[in-house]
């Protein structure tokens, strides 16, 4: 960031101890069918079974030498100022960003602005479009919907209204944006009037927790502001509580890279309809990887933002944040969504988020004991496209370190599953019986957080504070610094037979494949992912995308959304082969015109 910024909330920049990368072999028994089943009912009405759990699981962090030294820091908000005397505005869409790529493109997905220019000559409307969504997305058909898996619900009295008056605003030589007409999605636990937000629960009619929202959130209602249509809910992980994506009440979602591999979580729904090309651009939450962790299987960008940036939310590690096909389209949908909301004390008092001087110095950092923990198929492509970065675009490599990344990714998880038993309990119509919706997989997990306790907190919100300090003491002595790492450590996660009967517990790859993406939730930092390459798949039909995953400053979305546009070039212009769509890629525009 720049010298004369101001924070609120910015940590000491203080270096941390020199700590030993150790990996744990972590003693998680995976859990399916009627294991997962007794195991479920055993944890759930013994709280020392329960606490057992915790304890194998390594929640328990108190004893890290020092750590009393730190502040609580129950919220890693920071908060880049807007200077006295400005008036909070909207970043703007600037002209590069509605560019289309060459028609001609290997893997070419469309855009936000084709679009755009397609409604604009006449040759398409977006009532056209969106009748072409419908029947592949829609619930309750016969036989059903080949894309509905994706999606939870789709309001077709407001889809087709929207699209009729952004129609008629084309007509008019009239239209609000580069977005209006366009079709996005929006995960089910994201608020949008005229919608339930099942969280992924299967709905239960005596629960007044499914009813339809009568407001929708800010971030939503500024893409739509802007002429977005949102054609429904996109499906999720039950409760958003891990990150393979499936979910036995609903149905999985279909990764259309290759269907023997899961999604990827939680925002699931919108990782498998960007994989498909149903929509440009899917909104998700990411409170362990939920936005990054799906965009990586799929191929696809996606940015989890700054803690607050778009929406002030009920939690201390979850964003709202965008999905999308292309990495223009992903800084149009950040830039709408993070317009300043006056009624918002925190999300509103942010400063715009500044792109990057082209000639300030560029430096990635890796903690390479940590980094070199991926699989060896991932090392070596996201090394490959590292390597452009240091050849062709003048990045720096400089080797880091961040203490107790192993413990502090266990308090990641304890302090998340905390967060959402109190969400469970809370919003339980019976909160003697708060897990009785819940399918088994999270009756185990409520139960381990339920018995988190009140000193656990503390300790984990210490070890943020540590963690924290020592960012802060990178970014002083690197200034621009971007953490890098493979967004997660294998390409993919293999489906199981059974799993979608009753869900499954695996939390030794559940750990894993959040071993990168927790420490952007837990400090609050803005981080990215983007794709660089593919691999061959273990079984099934089509090779599997590797996602490489930029951290950056408090603040600093616009230059990880820089980062992800030049990790773009690589993939269009370097990589043998370019990018690859699946066989399943739906092409829209082309079914619209016929229809």
């Amino acid at each position: 960031m720049g010298s004369t910024q101001r924070f609120s909330g910015y940590p000491l920049a203080r270096e941390g101890p020199k700590t030993p990368y150790t990996p744990n072999v972590d003693q998680n028994p995976a859990l399916r069918g009627w294991s997962l089943i007794i195991v479920a009912k055993l944890v759930t009405n013994f709280s020392f079974l329960a606490k057992a759990t915790w304890s194998n699981a390594k929640l328990g962090i108190k004893d890290i030498p020092g750590l009393q030294e730190y502040d609580w820091r129950l919220q890693p908000i920071v908060t880049p100022l807007i200077p006295d005397g400005v008036v909070p505005t909207r970043a703007e869409i600037t002209p590069e960003l509605c560019e289309r790529q060459p028609d001609d493109l290997a893997g070419r997905f469309y855009s936000a602005a084709d679009y755009h220019e397609l409604f604009k000559a006449g040759k398409l409307t977006p009532l056209q479009v969106v009748k072409a969504l419908l029947p592949l997305i829609s619930r309750g058909q016969d036989p059903p919907a080949k894309h509905e898996l994706a999606w939870t619900s789709s309001r077709e009295d407001l889809v087709l209204a929207a699209a009729k008056e952004s129609t008629e605003r084309y007509a008019a030589g009239k239209p609000l944006s580069v977005l209006d007409g366009v079709p996005v999605g929006v995960k089910d636990d994201i608020n949008v009037q005229g919608y339930i937000s099942h969280i992924g629960l299967p709905i239960d009619p005596s629960d007044p927790f499914f009813t339809p929202a009568t407001k929708t959130v800010w971030p939503v209602e500024k893409l739509q502001a802007a002429g977005a249509i949102v054609v429904g809910k996109l499906a999720m992980h039950e409760l958003g509580s891990d990150v393979s994506g499936c979910n036995p009440r609903w149905g999985t979602p279909i990764n259309w890279n290759n269907k023997s591999y899961y999604p990827g979580g939680s925002s699931s729904g919108g990782g498998s309809a960007l994989s498909a090309a149903l929509i440009p651009i899917a909104i998700g939450t990411d409170a362990g990887g939920s936005i990054r962790n799906p965009s990586s299987y799929a191929g696809t960008y996606g940015l989890k933002p700054t803690l607050h940036r778009t929406y002030t939310m009920k939690s201390s590690v979850c964003s709202i944040g965008p999905m999308a096909a292309t990495a223009n389209d992903l800084a149009i949908a950040y830039r709408i969504m993070a317009s300043p909301n006056p009624e918002d004390p925190i999300q509103g008092s942010f400063a715009q988020s500044i792109p990057p001087s082209p000639t300030a110095k560029k430096t990635i950092g890796i903690y390479r004991e940590w980094f070199d923990q991926a699989a060896p198929d991932v090392l070596e492509t996201t090394k490959k496209a590292i390597s452009y970065f240091t050849d062709k675009l003048g990045y720096e490599v400089v080797d880091i370190t961040i203490p107790y990344v192993l413990e502090g990714q266990y308090a990641h998880n304890g302090w998340t599953l905390a967060e959402a038993y109190e969400r469970v309990r809370a919003g339980a119509p019976d909160r003697s019986n708060p897990f009785k919706n819940l399918n088994h997989c999270n009756q185990l997990l409520m139960a381990m957080g339920a018995v988190t306790s009140g000193a656990d907190m503390i300790a984990y919100s210490q070890l943020r504070a540590l963690i924290m300090e020592h960012l802060a003491f990178l970014w002083k002595k690197y200034p621009g610094l971007l953490v890098l790492t493979p967004t997660v450590p294998n390409a993919g996660w293999v489906i199981e037979p059974g799993d979608n009967a009753y869900g499954f517990s695996d939390g030794n790859l559940t750990i894993r494949n959040m071993m990168y993406a927790w420490l952007a939730n837990s400090t609050g930092c803005p981080a990215i992912s983007a794709p660089v390459g593919y691999v061959e798949p273990e079984q099934g039909e089509g090779k599997l995308p590797v996602g490489l995953m930029a951290m950056g400053e408090w603040g600093a979305e616009e230059q990880l959304l820089a980062w992800a546009k030049e990790a773009e070039s690589y993939l269009n212009g370097e990589l043998t082969g370019g990018r690859i769509r699946s066989k399943d890629w739906e092409d829209i525009v082309e079914i619209a015109k016929g229809s």
